[in-house]
């Protein structure tokens, strides 16, 4: 019996379509977005239809029906779109108009040349899980947002180290001391989750990455679990409050009468990779890892 890996690499949908429906999508703020939006406008009418064209972020993109999106600027720009996304979720060619650029596998230049195959649907779709975070107070759910990188417990002043109770599924885990606490996707693994020491996991793994940040007992590491569990966290201390922050963007105050919980969404964020796509050169790429072995010894 052959079964098919919900992580391996998927055909376009829009293939075999004359001309796919597409968003042209960025920060019109940032350098040369403007001008490679314009330049792209007059090219794409060659290969697909333009349904919406947005540098001012001002659109609900989940009310555009589109069978996938351009998205000119970085990673942070992509984390927008699939922001405005929700729930759904529509493929996304990463056009990287800066410097690092994880998601944005793209040069302008490059995505020129392949526009004609990536129209025509000659390229791969790769599926990345995304977080749920919900924040309580009693039973009631009184903030929710969708990510793909991360959610952040980060404190505020007075700086003091806090307490975390972490559950997971129902399930008392540990108890941190620290600065704050960061659960990531795979996706997230090479953002702030790295920047506290955590590890990098394969971006289309199902995984989730829990990671103390500046704990004050120093046996307290990272710790990788499975996409389908469910993390609860209780802060404590009624004088102490913290920030929810999901992708870099505040969600909700807490203090020891909310409790946050983070699980897996059921969206997948959609990412537009050639067939060539080659995850190591990326990190290898993007990371600067340079090192030669010496083979003389």
């Amino acid at each position: 019996m052959t079964t098919v890996d919900p992580a391996s690499p998927k055909k376009p949908p829009w293939t075999g379509k004359d001309k796919p429906r597409v968003m042209l999508l960025g920060a019109g703020n940032r350098p040369h977005v403007e001008e490679e939006a314009e330049r792209l406008s007059h090219l794409l009418p060659q290969f697909a239809e333009i349904v919406h064209t947005d540098l001012e972020w001002d659109a609900d993109l989940s009310e555009i029906e589109a069978d996938f999106a351009i998205v000119l600027g970085g990673d942070g720009s992509i984390l927008g779109a699939a922001r405005s996304m929700g729930n759904q979720q529509i493929p996304i060619i990463g056009v990287n108009m800066g410097k690092l650029g994880f998601l944005a596998a793209f040069t302008p230049d490059h995505v020129v040349e392949q526009l004609a195959a990536l129209c025509a649907g000659d390229c791969q779709i790769i599926e990345h899980m995304m977080l749920r975070c919900r924040v309580f107070k009693d039973e009631e759910v009184i903030a929710e947002r969708i990510g793909l990188n991360e959610m952040a417990l980060l404190g505020g002043p007075p700086f003091q180290i806090r307490t975390i109770d972490l559950y997971v599924d129902n399930q008392l885990a540990t108890s941190y001391s620290c600065d704050g606490l960061i659960i990531s996707t795979p996706v997230g693994s090479t953002a702030h989750n790295l920047s506290a020491g955590g590890p990098i996991l394969r971006a289309d793994l199902r995984a989730f990455v829990v990671s103390p940040i500046s704990p004050h007992t120093l046996t307290m590491r990272s710790v990788v679990d499975t996409g389908d569990r469910c993390f609860e966290m209780h802060l404590r201390g009624s004088d102490r409050t913290m920030s929810v922050v999901v992708d870099g963007r505040v969600l909700s105050p807490i203090t020891s009468d909310h409790r946050v919980r983070v699980d897996q969404a059921q969206p997948r964020f959609k990412l537009v990779a050639t067939h060539d796509h080659n995850y190591y050169r990326t990190l290898r790429e993007k990371l600067g890892w340079g090192g030669q072995i010496d083979h003389g010894r």
